[in-house]
């Protein structure tokens, strides 16, 4: 069993848009994100084509662990081109001018567990959401869905699969 103590809203926005599968995300999250692909996308993608070019430069490819290096460094770099982008066109933007006292995806709650005279904060959000030194509660986690809508001072349990 959980209390919910505070469910404050941190300044956190919500994202929310129409696909398969969607990514709840706080507009600040959002930002942040899309000012990353676009860098790593314009000023990224030309940085690490000039590293390659200087690597080849050097001679034999097969043994150029610059070369081998840069190259490494692309694939990453377009790895997470390509996990922003599923994000970003993913991304469901949350009315943040619903007030209230509930929990919701970007807020900041306080929680006690139920025998345990300590409270613990979570943020409920995706692991793009995470700030300062919140844990994180996903909200699709069995924690995140028992606490999404409870209201300070409500008590909620939950149940934790073993698999």
């Amino acid at each position: 069993m959980l209390l919910v103590c505070d469910s404050g809203n941190a300044g956190y926005p919500h994202i929310m848009a129409e696909s398969q599968t969607k990514h709840e995300l706080s507009s600040t999250a959002y930002n942040r994100l899309k000012a990353e692909h676009d860098e790593l996308v314009g000023a990224g993608r030309v940085d690490i084509a000039a590293k390659i070019e200087a690597a080849r430069a050097l001679g034999d490819l097969s043994e150029n662990g610059d070369y081998h290096a840069a190259k490494e460094e692309q694939g990453k770099m377009e790895g997470r081109i390509r996990h922003l982008n599923a994000l970003l066109q993913n991304a469901v933007i949350v009315d943040d001018t619903i007030r209230g006292e509930v929990v919701a995806v970007g807020r900041v709650v306080t929680i006690r567990f139920e025998g345990d005279d300590e409270t613990e904060k979570f943020l409920i959000g995706s692991i793009e959401e995470r700030h300062e030194d919140d844990e994180l509660g996903s909200p699709g986690s069995p924690l995140g869905r028992a606490l999404m809508g409870a209201a300070p001072g409500h008590v909620v349990s939950y149940e934790v699969s073993s698999s």
